[in-house]
């Protein structure tokens, strides 16, 4: 159950406030993320978001130490995919994507098992996130990969093509249908003037063989994953640009909130700047959060939504919270988590016992399964907790170890970890 009021913005570092929601509450999750570009986004003097400001550069000192440690014990996969991302690329390029994948680890969590995300972003790295989002989501759980193109303007590179168009990464958190409103174009005039005929009511229609087709209820064609009908912001200057630098147009949210999600449910974007993804949600019905670290997207959320929602579709005035949620679900914790502490054994190696943490024990198994033609491994034991970080340092320096392997009998480990007192 959600533990966060409805149409709230946090002011505050979405790692925070993503993991103080509670598991499986949120439907469809959109975020626009810095790209990675390089450089500082301020919005200009005298827009309505002056004063925004957000740093789209990444170092060392942008990744905790404490968010590898966490990526390596719950997802091992994602853990060398980042350490061979660290070895081949640059070091931005690397602290750009462990900052990204912790969160996304937690925007899964936080998700439905029928729930979607949307990541959007561009060439600077969308190569580098598609690989995240498999291992975070998994590949079989991906969607599209969605080309928003908009007008080319000035002369461009001067080697190489116009880039004229963002990426939208598109999953759901399981194979799971979930939700999926498939959207169509409008009728071009060429299409509606195969409707040449007229029936006794004036309607005009045309005709197959077994029955006919009226122009009032004909769809165009399917709306693909190239997108071309929405333009930017920089095309369409209107009352709804605020200003806000990177300001995405509300018709683009609009779409991937109505393709994803249906009315009521909650829609959460950890990124919300000049908040397009709330006043989207607003607009159609749902229910949605918004997270961000200037105090400048609760300013601008509740101007737009006066400015921008009519009368009958506004429900309620937005809430503004500095402080993280704290989870009420069974994984609530004094560290706002808990985690397992697993005992895995395999045939081949008698006597010996891989003492490890995770958030899911299955999916652990599964990754040394995969390794193993035998598929020999079994799990012995599992005990969830808040200490788990000390009680895997106590078991492997209690009992001899060889690669995080113990050596022991299976009962004297097991009563280890359960007789443990901080």
């Amino acid at each position: 159950m959600l533990n966060v009021k409805p149409s709230t913005i946090f002011c505050h570092d979405n790692i925070d406030v993503l993991r103080g929601i509670n598991s499986g509450c949120v439907d469809l999750i959109y975020l626009d993320p810095p790209f990675n570009k390089n450089k500082q986004f301020t919005a200009p003097i005298g827009s309505a978001a002056e004063g925004a400001s957000f740093s789209d550069i990444f170092r060392r000192k942008d990744v905790k130490d404490e968010w590898v440690v966490s990526i390596a014990q719950d997802n091992p996969e994602l853990y060398n995919l980042l350490k061979g991302i660290e070895t081949f690329s640059n070091e931005y390029n690397y602290c750009y994507c462990v900052y990204m994948a912790i969160r996304l680890l937690e925007c899964r969590r936080i998700l439905k098992t029928t729930g979607s995300i949307y990541f959007h972003c561009d060439q600077t790295m969308s190569h580098y996130m598609k690989l995240v989002m498999d291992c975070v989501f998994g590949e079989g759980n991906f969607r599209n990969e969605i080309a928003w193109c908009y007008p080319p303007g000035g002369q461009g590179p001067k080697y190489g093509f116009h880039k004229k168009h963002d990426c939208l990464l598109y999953y759901g958190k399981s194979e799971k249908a979930g939700v999926f409103h498939r959207e169509y174009s409008e009728l071009t005039p060429q299409a509606a003037a195969k409707f040449t005929k007229t029936d006794a009511a004036g309607r005009k229609y045309k005709e197959y063989p077994g029955g006919k087709s009226y122009l009032g209820e004909a769809k165009g064609r399917p709306v693909p994953d190239w997108w071309t009908d929405i333009h930017s912001l920089g095309q369409a200057i209107g009352r709804q640009n605020v200003g806000y630098p990177t300001q995405k147009p509300l018709a683009l949210l609009e779409r991937v909130i109505r393709a994803s999600s249906n009315e009521g449910d909650m829609v959460l974007d950890p990124f919300c700047g000049c908040a397009t993804t709330c006043v989207a949600a607003e607009r159609l019905g749902r229910e949605w959060i918004g997270i961000d670290v200037s105090e400048q997207a609760f300013t601008l959320v509740k101007m737009r939504l006066k400015r921008e929602v009519p009368p009958d579709m506004y429900r309620r005035d937005p809430a503004f919270r500095v402080t993280p949620p704290k989870r009420d679900d069974d994984g609530a914790a004094d560290d706002g988590r808990q985690k397992f502490v697993y005992i895995i054994s395999n045939k081949q190696y008698p006597g010996e016992y891989k003492v490890g943490v995770a958030l899911d024990v299955n999916r652990r198994l599964n990754t040394y399964q995969t390794a193993d033609p035998e598929r020999a491994y079994k799990v012995e034991f599992q005990l969830r907790t808040a200490h788990y970080n000390d009680i895997e340092k106590y078991i492997h320096g209690r009992f001899d170890n060889r690669h995080e392997w113990v050596r022991g009998e299976l009962g004297a480990i097991k009563r280890a970890i359960t007789n443990w007192r901080p």
